[in-house]
């Protein structure tokens, strides 16, 4: 919803039509709405309704929360302004910190004209055209008719909050639509019926809410989520994994099944921009160094597989360098999920799915379809299964391939690809060119990402019979900072392309100027990212040039 949302003109608060309001008290009032909204066929004409925008500095405010008083306000701000807003408490007697989403106050009478509501405006709102076109325009046009059917007269306030909770719940994702509009949220976890939400904060890391779900509830928001993602789910079938229509991967369970707690779900949100590689330096993960070594090998065609831990950030940067690509390039990118974003001309993006009448659509079965629409570079989300091998045929047959993989250290990926159930022979192993291994670890008092070490596989040791590999860059974590060794790989590099070792440290020094450009001009969406390293690749002097003279300015 936007911030000027449609209104409706100040008139009496739960009066009827034609009639002034009682004055009596308040239950009374609630007794008489009570028993008036259940004669909705006897309405009485003439009721109009007139509609306006929500104007802070002549109506009343819509959300009223003065905070908690046995905790410490570190900030709010809005997460649907007029609408809701976050409020981050810290409390002092147990150290931690909770996440508040403040919405708009209901009375009696407004409850129960809301839950009318819900039942009055569902099924006309399915046949209203211009539905898609215009979700909010056609919810406020229905609300408008269903009050001037009632002939009701309230303020524009409470038109607004009733509008509100309509549309979270017929547009949004109910309670938890807030969390969802929150950017600076990464995770929403529910771990069932009764309990906090918790979310991941990337400033306050895994913080408690206010929202919570009772059994009811709980079972049918994963039901509605399941199906607004184009799945089934239930008691026979409890476990679904999948992708809402903005791309957040969930995992939903259904019922005391296999979660003893009752309904339970996890969503991860998908960013609608991805980071670039500029973010990755501001976040500390890489450094502008490792940054230009890996935009040269991307250029030279080698293949990366970035491991580490849950939520470490793989995907994020094999996006990220992803952008790195030349441009004109042939990209196939395949997921379990949609997480990739890329801005590239020649890009085929695929996606696994299940079918309900026959076998599904695996990611193997896409990669050896890959395979014949003869890509340069292919990227799959996750390997974890057979279509490791099919990846590594891709290898030794000359395709460029990145790709993630669950593990926290070089040897560990090593023992993953050739065991069960991946099995990828050693000689094949061999294939690949650079590891890159990310933690998500705790520095000071911040949980950050950090790429452990990049390593590059050097092929079978004849006497020993073993993978060889070397570490080019490491993180020290007492000190933050990389170390860098020599680099098997630049040498191969430098003696393809015919240059001296001066060269090919010119090079380097030429990317990370230009990378550090970039970041001084905070360049940091991803599609201006990309036309500045497709400059780079047309004319790099002139690249140069423009980048730092903007950099001057």
């Amino acid at each position: 919803m936007s911030d000027s949302d449609p209104a409706i003109d100040d008139v009496d608060v739960g009066s009827r039509a034609g009639q002034e309001s009682p004055a009596s008290k308040e239950t009374d009032r609630v007794a008489d709405a009570k028993a008036w909204l259940s004669r909705v066929g006897r309405v009485l004409a003439g009721s109009q309704v007139v509609t306006e925008n929500y104007d802070p500095t002549r109506h009343d405010r819509l959300v009223t929360f003065d905070g908690d008083p046995k905790m410490d306000e570190l900030e709010r701000y809005w997460l649907n302004a007029p609408y809701a807003f976050a409020s981050i408490n810290h409390d002092p007697q147990q150290d931690e910190h909770y996440y508040h989403v403040a919405e708009p106050n209901l009375d009696e009478f407004e409850r129960d004209l809301l839950e009318r509501l819900f039942e009055d405006v569902r099924d006309p709102l399915l046949y209203r055209e211009n539905v898609d076109d215009d979700p909010e325009g056609a919810l406020l046009a229905e609300l408008r008719d269903r009050l001037e059917e009632y002939g009701v007269k309230v303020h524009p306030e409470t038109v607004h909050r009733l509008f509100y909770y309509l549309y979270r719940e017929f547009q949004g994702y109910g309670k938890i639509d807030p969390l969802m509009h929150d950017p600076a949220i990464e995770d929403i976890s529910c771990d069932g019926v009764d309990l906090p939400i918790f979310a991941y904060h990337d400033r306050y890391t895994d913080i408690e809410t206010n929202v919570s779900y009772s059994a009811d509830e709980l079972d049918d928001v994963v039901v509605q989520l399941a199906q607004r993602s184009g799945r089934h789910i239930s008691v026979a079938d409890p476990v679904v994994s999948t992708t809402l229509p903005d791309g957040s991967r969930i995992e939903l369970a259904l019922g005391k099944e296999v979660t003893p707690h009752g309904s339970a779900f996890t969503i991860r949100k998908y960013a609608d921009d991805p980071f670039t590689p500029i973010d990755l330096v501001e976040y500390g993960t890489f450094s502008l160094d490792m940054l230009a070594y890996l935009w040269l090998a991307i250029e030279h065609n080698k293949s990366l597989l970035f491991a580490g831990g849950t939520a470490a950030g793989k995907t994020t940067s094999m996006n990220a360098v992803s952008m790195f690509i030349p441009p004109r390039a042939k990209v196939l990118t395949i997921e379990d999920t949609r997480e990739l974003s890329l801005y590239h001309d020649n890009w085929l993006s695929s996606v696994t799915r299940e079918r309900f009448d026959e076998d599904d659509i695996t990611m193997y079965d896409l990669l050896r379809s890959a395979l014949r629409h003869r890509p340069e570079y292919i990227v799959v989300g996750e390997v974890r299964g057979q279509e490791a091998i099919t990846l590594f045929q891709a290898m030794n047959t000359g395709h460029t391939t990145f790709s993630t993989m669950h593990a926290d250290s070089v040897q560990t990926v090593i023992n993953r690809l050739e065991n069960e159930p991946i099995n990828v022979p050693r000689p094949m192993v061999q294939s690949l060119d650079i590891l890159c291994v990310q933690v998500l670890a705790r520095y000071g008092d911040e949980r950050v990402r950090r790429a452990k070490v990049l390593a590059e596989i050097e092929g079978i040791d004849q006497r020993t019979g073993e993978l060889d590999y070397a570490n080019v860059y490491e993180w020290s974590p007492t000190e933050d900072t990389f170390g860098e060794s020599n680099s098997t790989l630049l040498d191969e590099i430098r003696e393809e392309r015919g240059w001296s070792q001066s060269d090919l440290l010119e090079e380097l020094r030429d990317r990370q100027r230009f990378l550090r450009a970039m970041r001084d001009q905070d360049v940091t969406d991803y599609r201006r990212f990309t036309a500045q390293v497709n400059r780079y690749y047309a004319d790099k002097e002139a690249a140069l040039d423009a980048i730092e003279g903007d950099s001057d300015t």
